[in-house]
């Protein structure tokens, strides 16, 4: 089955995005979702202003924030016809050594949509069946949120669902989440539902406003700040607190150099420094604090599949709040709306919806 669709096209970095039609005809294994919604990502505009290099060469269609209902599907996927889904923003083989042993987001044969495959800014999008996040319509209905909205649960959830599971977040626990906004603002919320206390750090007072009532128990402008500075401030709360002055879980969401430098001035013994945002600037730290403190840093890149339901459940059961840090904007508007976020007019999560 093959049905008419349409999506735009980045053909080079900067360049107006084109509205162009293809086919979308399912494989074996693989499905078609008719997208309600697709969320603009700090990685998209990575790609698109900073010349990060896509896998697949241009033209593509960026967008790996996806959710939406599967419409058609190839053999050995039918039963997905008809489901709500949410698109994981990186699909892996699930067959090789490593998705075997556990290892799904270092999958080399991996797909991303609007990265390995076309993605996400169009009215339809082709996937490998495996993997995806069915949505309960009902549950959705009572947690106030349309499919659309939950787009974001992708990759701006997720993402830091991961990070902070990974990581090892418990009850009791401080964690300090430097960049409060996008990815950041939810790594708080899942920081705190995982039962942390959290200290979010950012320059913007607009987002540790936002975010103080969603998790921040401490929030703290680093503008002006220096290291020491900031440390004593969480120090002063993790006594007021009754926390432990070790052990702090600190991610970086800010994708920042600064914010890099912030997260890494930062430990203590027996830290454990996320990496969850990306920037192509280059920091130059002191590997040696690492050994000094018996700290550990880690990469993090998406999130396997498997989680997701648990992810969602957060947002369905009201403990992540999304609606309030998201606004919806026409398709269509698509070169504008890049714009916007890039000229940090637009200050929520940003998604677009096919009309």
């Amino acid at each position: 089955m093959s049905i008419d669709a349409h999506r735009w096209l980045m053909t080079a970095p900067k360049a107006p995005m084109e509205r162009a039609a293809f086919q979308a005809a399912p494989q074996a294994g693989e499905v078609v979702v008719a997208i309600a919604g697709c969320g603009v990502c700090h990685t998209d505009l990575g790609y698109y202003y900073d010349g990060v290099r896509t896998n697949q060469p241009l033209p593509l269609a960026l967008g790996h924030e996806i959710s939406g209902r599967v419409v058609a599907a190839g053999a050995g996927a039918e039963n997905w016809i008809g489901k709500s889904v949410i698109v994981p923003a990186v699909l892996p083989c699930g067959e090789c050594d490593l998705c075997k042993r556990g290892l799904a987001t270092i999958c080399r044969t991996q797909k991303m949509p609007g990265n390995d495959i076309q993605g996400g800014f169009a009215t339809h999008i082709v996937v490998p069946g495996r993997g995806l996040c069915e949505v309960d319509l009902a549950r959705l209905e009572r947690a106030g949120l349309s499919i659309a909205e939950v787009s974001i649960v992708a990759d701006a959830l997720t993402t830091p669902y991961q990070a902070v599971r990974r990581a090892g977040v418990t009850p009791g626990s401080l964690a300090v989440v430097i960049g409060a906004g996008g990815v950041g603002g939810y790594c708080v919320q899942v920081a705190a539902a995982f039962g942390a206390k959290v200290v979010a750090i950012d320059v913007d007072d607009a987002k540790l406003e936002a975010i103080a009532g969603h998790g921040g128990s401490l929030t703290l402008n680093s503008r002006g700040m220096d290291p020491k500075a900031l440390k004593t401030a969480i120090n002063a709360f993790v006594k007021q607190q009754g926390l432990r002055a070790t052990e702090w879980f600190i991610f970086e969401c800010s994708g920042t150099a600064p914010g890099q430098l912030t997260a890494y001035s930062l430990l203590v013994h027996g830290a454990t420094l996320s990496v969850v945002g990306f920037t192509m600037d280059k920091v130059e730290v002191r590997l040696s604090n690492l050994m000094a403190f018996d700290a550990r840093a880690i990469g993090n890149w998406g999130c396997p599949p498997e989680f997701y339901p648990a992810a969602l459940d957060l947002v369905l059961d009201g403990k992540v709040q999304i609606e309030p840090f998201i606004e919806t904007h026409p398709l269509r508007d698509i070169n504008a709306v890049f714009a916007a976020v890039h000229n940090r007019e637009i200050k929520r999560r940003a998604i677009l919806i096919p009309t």
